[in-house]
C-alpha cells in the first residue's frame, strides 16, 4: 500500500490529513476518483482479486507432490511426518466432483491410516468418516473405518463397515480380505465383551448464566460505562457475550481454529475452496460460513448394491449433520475464499471490517453504524491517509465478489473508514493461555510425576484472535481493574474479582495494569492505542507500586524509604496534592480494600508525603521520602546497569540452556548489588529473583530455586496484591518446585493459587488451567504419603 500512498497528489493528501469525520464523504471521494484512473491502482486490485493469480488457491499438482512424499515416509514407518504431508496436501488438494473427489478422500483414508498406526484411533476414525462423507462409494474407507472401530472394540459398527466395504469393493482379493476380516471380528466378538463408545476429545464447557443485571451509565470522565444494578461478590460471572465478528491473528492461522480459535488437532478441517483456513471440525467450518463437501447418494443409486440396514447404516455415517441444530453462523470467510490474496495480504483489522460489512448485509443492515466509539480525529495524518487507501481497496475487493453488493461511493468510503478505526479502539483479544516452559529437572528429583516433566513455566497470553463485542467494549478501562475477562472459544466471559457493591463501576484493564508497567509506559500505551489520558485512581492518586516500580533504596542503614530520579519525581508530582482529598473525590466512593492496604504501605516507605497538604510537597529526585536523606543517584544508576546486564546474561543462558557455574556465581554476586541500589520492592529485583530460581532449577539447585521463587512472589505481593493473578501464575512455579522435592508447603502454595485462579476463572478455572488439576492431584499425593 505504501506505492498507492507514494502516489497521492499532495492536495488530496492534504485534505486527508485535516480531515475530520464529518469530512469523510468528501475525502474519500477526491481519493477514489483519483484512483479510479491510476493503472497502478487497477494492476494492485487485480493482484489482489484474481483467482488464477492467488496465492492461497488450491493446486492439484502440488497435492499429488505432497502426497508421494506422505505416502514416502508412511512406507518409511515415519507416521508422523506422513500426517503432516498428508494435511498439507489437504490444504492444498481441490474439490473434483466429477471425479467423484477421490483424491480429497484419499488423502482423508491415507491420514486415517497414519493416525491408526500411531494410536490415534478418535481421529483415525474421525479421518474416515470425512472421507466417506465425500466419496461414499469408496470400499477402501469403509474398509480403513472398520479396522479402526474394531481396535476401538465397536464391533457392531465395525461390521457394518466391513460388509459395506465387501459390497463395493470390485477387486476379487479385496473380497477376500474383507471376508477373512469379518471371520476374525466375529471370533474376537464372542470372546470379547467389552464395548467402547467413542466421545472424542472435546472438553466439557460449564455453562453458567450471568448473575444480577447490568446497566450502562454515563460517567464525567470516561463517557459510558458500565455498572452492576446489585452487590456482586468476588468471581461473579457478570457478562457472556458472543462475537459480533472475529478473525484470527496471521500468526496463528496454522496453529489454531479459524472460528473457535483453539489449539488445531492433529485431524484438522482444510476449507474446501481456498488454503487459507483450518478448522478443528466441520461443525467450526460451517459456522464460519465454510462448505462440507458431501456427496449425496440416493437409494435408488445403492439399493441394487447394499441390502436395507447398510442402506441406513450408510446414510447415517456420510449424512449425518455436524452442526446442531438452531445454531446461527454468518459467512464471515465466505466472500474472503476461491483464492483471492487480499484476506492474507490487507491488515487484520481491516478484513475484520470486511467481515462485518458482510455481516450487515446479511442481517440487511448496510445503513446501521455499530454504536461503537472511534478516535479518528485523534490519528495521526499518516494514519488518516492510511485509512482511506485501504477503505477503497477494501470496498473493491469485497465488490469483485459475487455475494457482495456494496456500492462504490463516497458514503460508503467514510463508513468504512469509520468501522476500521473503531475496531482500532474497540476490538478486544482473544487470548489463549501458554506455558512456556523452561526447566526439566525431573530427572534430579523422583517425587514428581506431571505431565511433560513440567517445573517451572512461564504462563503468558497469547493474542491468537481478534473481535468486536458490542457489550463488551462497553466496559472502561482501569489500571487498577475490578473485573476479569477471557474467552472461551469465541465467547467472552466477564468476572468481579472483587466485591462490588451496586452502581460501582465495572471497569477492566485494556493494557498493562499498576504492578506491571509504571505510570510513563501506561499513559504511553493507552494513548498510542486509544487516544486517552487515563484518569483512574492507579493514575490519578499516589499508589506504592508506580512508586517503587523504578525506585532506589535509601543509603542510610535499616531506612526502607524510596529514592526517585527525576524522572519518576515528573511523573509522580502531579498525584501528590491528590492524597489528601482522595476521600473526598465523588468519583472514589467505592474505594476499594486494595486501595487502602496500598495507602497503608505507602506510610511506611514515603511517610514525608503526608506531612504535607493542600500543595505539592517538596519532592527531589535523589530524596529519601522517609527519612528525607540525599543519596547519590548517578552511582546508584551505575550499580544498578551494571547488575543488570548480568542478570540479563543469565536469562539468555537459561533460554539457551548453557547455565554454568560462573555465570551463575556473577549473576548472585549482581543480585546483591542491585539490593543494595533498588527498593526492596523494585520490579527489576522480582524479575532477577525469577531469573535465578529459573537458572538454578535449570541445574537441579530446586532448593534455591524454591528461595528466588519465593522472594519474587512477595515483592509481586507488593507490586500488585496478595490476590491478583500475577500471582496465580508465579505460584505455579513455585508450587511445582516445592512439590519436586517432596515439600509440605506445596499444599498451602495450591490452595493460594487455588483460589486466586477461581476468583477470576470461577467454575471455568481447571478448564482454563489444565495445570492446575495436575497439581492438585500432585498434593493429594504428597499428602497421603506424608501421612503413611
Amino acid at each position: 500500500m505504501e506505492k498507492l500512498k507514494s502516489i497521492i497528489p499532495l492536495k488530496i493528501k492534504g485534505e486527508i490529513k485535516q480531515s475530520t469525520a464529518e469530512d469523510l464523504a468528501s475525502t474519500s471521494s477526491s481519493l477514489h476518483e483519483f484512483f479510479a484512473e491510476s493503472p497502478l491502482f487497477h494492476s494492485m486490485l487485480q493482484d489482489l482479486t484474481n483467482p488464477q493469480l492467488g496465492l492461497c488457491a488450491k493446486n492439484k499438482e502440488d497435492a499429488l507432490e505432497l502426497k508421494f512424499k506422505g505416502n514416502a515416509c508412511f512406507s518409511s514407518c515415519d507416521y508422523s511426518q506422513a500426517t503432516r504431508f498428508y494435511s498439507q496436501a489437504l490444504r492444498v488438494a481441490p474439490m473434483d466432483v466429477d471425479n467423484d473427489n477421490k483424491l480429497v478422500a484419499t488423502l482423508y483414508v491415507n491420514r486415517a491410516s497414519s493416525f491408526h498406526k500411531m494410536n490415534l484411533l478418535v481421529e483415525s476414525l474421525r479421518d474416515c468418516s470425512r472421507a466417506l462423507s465425500i466419496s461414499p462409494r469408496y470400499a477402501k474407507a469403509w474398509y480403513r473405518r472398520g479396522k479402526v472401530n474394531t481396535s476401538l472394540l465397536n464391533y457392531e459398527d465395525a461390521i457394518c463397515d466391513l460388509k459395506v466395504a465387501l459390497d463395493f469393493e470390485g477387486t476379487c482379493g479385496g473380497k477376500r480380505q474383507i471376508e477373512n476380516d469379518l471371520k476374525l471380528i466375529a471370533e474376537r466378538k464372542k470372546t470379547e465383551s467389552s464395548f467402547r463408545e467413542l466421545t472424542g476429545k472435546e472438553q466439557l464447557v460449564i455453562d453458567e448464566l450471568p448473575q444480577g443485571k447490568l446497566q450502562c451509565v454515563s460517567t464525567p470522565t470516561k463517557g459510558r460505562g458500565m455498572a452492576s444494578l446489585c452487590d456482586m461478590p468476588p468471581a461473579s460471572l457478570l457478562h457472556k457475550e458472543e462475537a459480533y465478528a472475529a478473525i484470527i491473528s496471521k500468526s496463528f492461522r496454522d496453529t489454531h481454529c479459524h472460528f473457535c480459535f483453539n489449539e488445531l488437532p492433529q485431524d484438522s478441517v482444510p476449507c474446501t475452496s481456498c488454503s487459507i483456513s483450518l478448522y478443528c471440525s466441520e461443525h467450526c467450518q460451517l459456522q464460519a460460513g465454510g462448505q462440507v463437501s458431501r456427496s449425496y447418494l440416493s437409494n435408488k443409486e445403492t439399493e441394487h448394491i447394499l441390502s436395507g440396514e447398510l442402506q441406513k447404516y450408510l446414510s447415517k455415517v456420510t449424512l449425518e449433520s455436524h452442526l446442531d441444530s438452531g445454531v446461527e453462523f454468518f459467512t464471515e470467510h465466505g466472500h474472503e475464499c476461491h483464492g483471492v490474496n487480499w484476506p492474507v495480504v490487507l491488515p487484520t483489522e481491516v478484513v475484520l471490517a470486511g467481515r462485518i460489512l458482510v455481516k450487515l448485509l446479511e442481517l440487511k443492515e448496510n445503513s446501521k453504524d455499530l454504536d461503537l466509539s472511534h478516535n479518528y480525529v485523534h490519528l495521526p495524518p499518516e494514519s488518516k491517509v492510511e485509512l482511506h487507501v485501504y477503505s477503497i481497496v477494501l470496498l473493491y475487493c469485497l465488490h469483485s465478489s459475487s455475494r457482495t453488493g456494496l456500492e462504490l461511493r463516497g458514503a460508503i468510503f467514510a463508513k468504512v473508514i469509520i468501522l476500521i478505526s473503531q475496531i482500532k479502539v474497540n476490538s478486544m483479544a482473544i487470548v489463549r493461555m501458554k506455558y512456556a516452559d523452561m526447566c526439566h529437572p525431573v530427572n534430579h528429583s523422583e517425587n514428581l510425576s506431571l505431565p511433560g516433566d513440567t517445573l517451572t513455566s512461564n504462563l503468558e497470553q497469547v493474542r491468537v484472535g481478534q473481535a468486536i463485542y458490542l457489550s463488551g467494549s462497553l466496559f472502561n478501562h482501569s489500571c487498577m481493574p475490578n473485573i476479569h475477562a477471557y474467552f472461551i472459544s469465541r465467547s467472552l466471559l466477564i468476572r468481579a474479582t472483587e466485591f462490588v457493591l451496586t452502581g460501582c463501576p465495572l471497569e477492566m484493564s485494556y493494557g498493562p495494569q499498576v504492578g506491571q508497567w509504571d505510570y510513563r509506559n501506561r499513559q504511553q500505551f493507552l494513548q498510542d492505542n486509544y487516544s486517552f489520558k487515563c484518569q483512574c485512581s492507579g493514575c490519578d492518586s499516589v499508589n506504592l507500586p508506580d512508586l517503587v516500580f523504578n525506585a532506589f533504596r535509601c543509603a542510610k542503614m535499616n531506612c526502607s524509604g524510596v529514592v526517585l530520579d527525576d524522572c519518576m519525581v515528573e511523573y509522580e508530582k502531579h498525584k501528590f496534592s491528590n492524597l489528601q482529598v482522595i476521600a473526598e473525590d465523588h468519583s472514589m466512593k467505592h474505594q476499594r480494600e486494595v486501595d487502602k492496604l496500598m495507602n497503608d504501605e505507602i506510610k511506611k516507605i514515603a511517610c514525608l508525603m503526608f506531612e504535607h497538604s493542600n500543595h505539592c510537597p517538596e519532592v527531589q529526585s535523589g530524596c529519601c521520602l522517609r527519612c528525607g536523606s540525599v543519596n547519590d543517584l548517578k552511582s546508584l544508576h551505575v550499580t544498578a546497569d551494571e547488575s543488570d546486564r548480568y542478570i540479563r546474561s543469565l536469562q539468555e543462558a537459561v533460554i539457551s540452556k548453557q547455565v554454568y557455574a560462573g555465570l551463575l556465581s556473577n549473576a548472585l554476586s549482581s543480585l546483591k548489588d542491585l539490593k543494595s541500589s533498588l527498593h526492596s520492592y523494585n520490579k527489576k529485583l522480582a524479575k532477577a529473583e525469577d531469573i535465578l530460581a529459573e537458572a538454578f532449577c535449570s541445574v537441579g539447585e530446586l532448593q534455591q530455586a524454591i528461595d528466588h521463587c519465593t522472594v519474587s512472589v512477595e515483592i509481586l505481593k507488593k507490586l500488585y496484591s496478595p490476590g491478583h493473578i500475577a500471582l496465580g501464575n508465579e505460584l505455579i512455579k513455585l508450587s511445582s518446585l516445592q512439590l519436586a522435592l517432596g515439600n509440605a508447603a506445596a499444599a498451602d502454595t495450591v490452595n493460594q493459587m487455588d483460589t486466586i485462579f477461581s476468583n477470576y476463572y470461577g467454575r471455568h478455572a481447571e478448564l482454563m488451567f489444565p495445570y492446575l488439576q495436575n497439581l492438585k492431584r500432585e498434593v493429594h499425593k504428597l499428602t497421603d504419603r506424608s501421612r503413611t
